[in-house]
């Protein structure tokens, strides 16, 4: 019987809960293969390699790391190619970012998939080194047969994970054989050499990343304390731990049997609460003295050489010229306000950011005005050009690409003979609003960015860029940053937009609401010839009510009691009925948390419930299409 179907049977054994004597990391990703992935091993598939423009963006979202960890894969490199390894730097999504191996070679390494671009995801590729490391977070040795799909049974290879600095997987460095000895037990130093690697580019990483700060080298041994410690913790000011290398220290604590928590869980923790020194111990750990006698103990009394790296030094700003006389706040924003302190302010604001021509990004609820203070922004400007609004979450997801970059004659089926441009490109000479940028696909951010940084869009199935300059005005009632966290959204796109910040109140906090409400009121006299009064009763159930939907909110409001009124006066029975007395009312956000401030999934899900767990109710009261809303449910698991 040939190997192949030995295998096919040896895997149908495990799926039937027979004892297997191969490693407990090879049967859970077996088992995740049938149950999870509901992959059949006798339906062999050739290896994957994504599409050249899919490669680039992994590659432009991998960066940083690529250019971090560039030294260190040479380094490997050289140690190993004579024995005929490749070296694989994959992202997070199981997709090599950047590859090394023998040119010769070529051929074979590109239809094995140890080659740029191939995707080592579990779900895709079956048991392997990249996809189990990504699964477990630790590091593995897939040799051979320990493959699930009997095409790359062949194979030898072993990966290690390399974490950020916050503890997140972020990449996994492989080195692998087209051909190898049979005995499993030869893969332990390259297991050996890819753990060490990754750990070095960790702490690469690290360096990179908290040039600021002070950085703790930690070692069980003095001699390569300064050159190869084995972990690295980053404190700040406040001496709190801001970030470290995971892996290094969680290897460390286990030798050291450190009673630690789990490494996430030190980040923020100050340093004194895991070992006997705090930031102003610090300096005297400095190369100034031997590292023999450079020792730090745990809280359990374990001593351990530490070596510490002061921050750089900021550059000192050059001195700035007298600041002009504040100008007056445009006509056009002005009239945003009526008398309420904050919303003035951030007028102001708004119009020294307008401007000075750079990105704005503006926060605030659901209905609070970003659109309108977007335009108004527009509208400051002497020149203005065209604004061109697009509200990122109503747009589905297929279509966003087409309708914000344009496309090419036939580039696609449907579309128009003569091709459309994009909204980028209809922005050009003016104001370019994206409105909810958060549910920009991640995909497609890489593209934006591209445009930002290259003042050019390139249509969808075009080869020639076009020239564009535009203002950018971007809005959200999400934290970004909270998605970036998440790894929701780009990190790099994220700083590209926050270049000046404006924050709207929402109207329960405004001080202007009952001039508000008169504006508003008389802008709908106007339009329909008539002279409606609010009674009494009517302005204080409007002025009570907590506005959850906002300016929205209240220009629905209105409306509707507009259209009840039979003659001039507005009583409080031609309100809405959620402003009648008694009337149950959405809880309001206390002022300081609000929904812009919580953490997005908590956010959602508590809107799902005030809105009944019906969906379309939720879209209706956020302002978002149905089909945002069950995106967003379904990474929740809850659409």
């Amino acid at each position: 019987m040939d190997s192949a179907r030995l295998h096919i049977e040896e895997i149908e054994r495990v799926a039937l809960g027979h004892v297997s004597p191969r490693d407990s990391a090879v049967v859970q990703s077996w088992l995740r293969c049938l149950n999870d992935y509901r992959m059949n091993p006798a339906h062999a598939q050739e290896a994957y390699i994504v599409p050249a423009h899919q490669l680039r963006e992994h590659q432009e979202q991998a960066g940083e790391l690529i250019r971090i960890g560039r030294s260190g894969l040479e380094t490997l490199f050289r140690n190993v190619a004579d024995q005929n390894y490749v070296l694989l730097l994959s992202d997070a999504r199981g997709v090599t970012v950047d590859f090394m191996g023998d040119a010769t070679f070529d051929n074979h390494l590109r239809k094995a998939g140890l080659y740029l671009g191939s995707e080592w995801s579990e779900n895709r590729a079956g048991t392997c080194a990249v996809g189990a490391c990504i699964v477990s977070g630790a590091p593995v040795i897939i040799h051979q047969d320990d493959h699930f799909d009997t095409s790359h049974i062949g194979l030898t290879c072993t990966a290690a994970p390399i974490f950020d600095t916050l503890g997140d997987l972020t990449a996994v460095l492989d080195i692998s054989q087209l051909r190898s000895p049979t005995v499993k037990a030869s893969q332990r130093l390259a297991l050996h050499l890819v753990s060490t690697t990754a750990r070095r580019i960790e702490f690469a990483n690290l360096l990179a990343r908290a040039r600021h700060e002070w950085v703790l080298r930690l070692s069980r041994s003095p001699d390569f304390l300064d050159v190869d410690p084995d972990a690295a913790l980053a404190i700040d000011g406040r001496g709190r731990i801001s970030g470290l290398t995971h892996g290094g220290f969680a290897a460390l604590a286990r030798a050291m049997k450190m009673s630690a928590p789990a490494t996430r869980a030190l980040v923020g923790l100050p340093l004194s609460q895991l070992f006997d020194i705090d930031v102003d111990d610090l300096p005297r750990l400095t190369r100034g003295r031997p590292a023999g006698d450079r020792v730090v103990r745990t809280r359990d009394g374990v001593a351990i050489f530490a070596s510490a790296i002061a921050p750089a030094l900021r550059p000192k700003p050059a001195p700035r010229p007298p600041a002009p006389a504040p100008a007056a706040t445009p006509a056009p924003l002005a009239g945003l306000a009526f008398g309420d302190p904050t919303m003035e302010a951030q007028l102001a604001r708004a119009a020294r950011l307008g401007a000075a021509k750079i990105p704005i990004l503006i926060h605030g609820e659901t209905g609070a005005g970003k659109e309108y203070l977007a335009r108004a922004i527009h509208d400051s400007s002497p020149r203005p050009g065209r604004f061109v609004p697009v509200n990122c979450a109503a747009i589905p997801e297929h279509l966003i690409e087409a309708e914000l970059f344009g496309y090419a004659p036939g580039a696609f089926t449907g579309a128009l003979p003569k091709g459309k441009p994009g909204l980028i490109e209809a922005a050009n000479g003016g104001t370019l609003f994206l409105d909810e940028i958060g549910d920009m696909p991640l995909t497609l951010q890489s593209r934006f960015l591209r445009v930002l940084s290259e003042n050019e869009v390139t249509p969808v199935g075009g080869r020639e860029p076009r020239a564009v300059s535009f203002r950018l005005i971007s809005a959200s009632h999400l934290r970004l940053d909270a998605l970036v966290r998440e790894r929701r959204f780009r990190e790099d796109l994220y700083y590209r937009l926050n270049a000046g910040t404006l924050t709207l109140p929402p109207l329960r906090l405004r001080a202007d609401l009952g001039a508000l409400i008169d504006r508003w009121l008389a802008r709908f006299s106007s339009e329909a010839g008539r002279d409606w009064r609010l009674t009494p009763a009517a302005r204080l159930a409007l002025m009570a009510h907590t506005w959850p939907g906002n300016l929205r909110e209240l220009a629905n409001a209105l409306r509707v009691a507009t259209a009840l009124a039979d003659g001039s006066d507005i009583d409080i029975e031609h309100l809405p009925e959620s402003l009648h007395p008694g009337a149950v009312r959405p809880a309001a956000t206390p002022p300081g948390a609000s929904p812009a401030a919580l953490p997005p999934q908590a956010a959602l899900l508590a809107e799902l419930e005030a809105a009944g767990g019906n969906v379309s109710e939720l879209a209706r009261r956020s302002g978002l299409h149905r089909a945002t809303v069950h995106r967003r449910l379904n990474r929740l698991g809850k659409g």
